[in-house]
């Protein structure tokens, strides 16, 4: 079993993470959207957490862009909205070195396109 991460992540941190859908040994970036609340509670054994990808020739309707210069990591990234999910705290490797957190402004859209995603349109 992985060791838990240093310290609790943080709202709109981008970290190194293991996703049960993931072939065994890959790790993928994720951005952090739970609260920080959840995220460092003591009982709080997961996290929510949103995948991101390379892939970005294909956006779909529940997909963020985010630009290289706006998350500094080292290209374009889509966050996958559809595929929100938790992760437990020990399937979190490490934050990204050198990333910049995704904004309220950003986090909140993705929570729009979750909203999407579930057919909850108004």
């Amino acid at each position: 079993m992985t060791p838990s991460p240093a310290h609790s992540p943080l709202r709109g941190e981008i970290w190194w993470a293991h996703f049960a859908t993931d072939e065994p040994g890959k790790n993928r970036p994720a951005v952090i959207v739970s609260t920080n609340a959840r995220n460092s509670h003591p009982r709080a054994e997961t996290v929510l957490a949103i995948p991101l990808s390379t892939s970005v020739t294909k956006l779909g309707p529940w997909h963020l862009l985010l630009r290289a210069g706006e998350t500094g990591l080292r290209e374009d990234s889509v966050a996958w909205a559809e595929n929100i999910g938790t992760i437990n705290k020990d399937q979190l490797k490490e934050p990204i070195h050198g990333h910049r957190p995704l904004t309220n402004t950003q986090i909140c859209r993705l929570a729009s396109l979750v909203r999407l995603a579930m057919g909850c349109v108004e």
